[in-house]
């Protein structure tokens, strides 16, 4: 396995249907129908805020980041109307911004980590966020954060076993039916 940093133009489709894959359970009532939620994505990827994983030319995975300069899965209300139009686009755009988080100085977020199906239990989500955490404290930053939902309770425990302590949580209410989760547990790996 090869992490790298970014990922080329020719595997943007494929880090979007990733993205879907993991995380349409908690946008796809906000970024439906599929097909449209797909190329929104596509559209708004940045990938100087990647690292992926790759197995030749395979990309097993992708963890995703955000810093004060930006973040794999940008965008705004101008990206979301040509797919939406103008009244889906703004309600769609008032809907993420409750799932929007701000950083503190210092401080790397994680954006996500998504790996293809068939490379899961090989080891690339650990091998991604101890990327991360590389990448985090090359950059001088004192900490990583992420917010792991309560259905997802192996992520929790990966991010447990790297480091990563429960430092608090966000409640999805009275919003929770449409992300899909009730809460959030904020976690966050001191660096220094």
């Amino acid at each position: 396995m090869q992490i790298v940093h970014g990922f080329q133009p020719s595997q943007r489709t494929h880090v979007a249907h990733l993205f879907w894959g993991a995380f349409s359970g908690k946008l796809g009532a906000i970024l439906g129908p599929e097909d449209r939620g797909i190329s929104f994505i596509e559209s708004v990827l940045q990938p100087q805020f990647a690292i992926c994983a790759l197995e030749g030319s395979q990309l097993l995975g992708v963890a995703g980041y955000k810093t004060p300069q930006g973040g794999l899965v940008g965008g705004d209300l101008s990206d979301l109307t040509p797919i939406y139009g103008r009244f889906g686009g703004l309600w769609r755009g008032l809907m993420l911004d409750q799932l929007e988080r701000d950083l503190t100085d210092g401080q790397l977020l994680m954006d996500g980590i998504f790996v293809d199906e068939a490379a899961r239990g090989k080891g690339v989500g650990t091998a991604l966020l101890d990327a991360v955490v590389l990448h985090a404290q090359s950059g001088g930053f004192a900490q990583v954060r992420l917010d792991v939902i309560d259905s997802n309770p192996r992520a929790q425990a990966l991010y447990a076993r790297q480091g990563f302590e429960a430092c608090g949580e966000v409640d999805a209410w009275p919003l929770h039916r449409v992300f899909g989760f009730r809460k959030a547990t904020t976690m966050v790996r001191h660096l220094v």
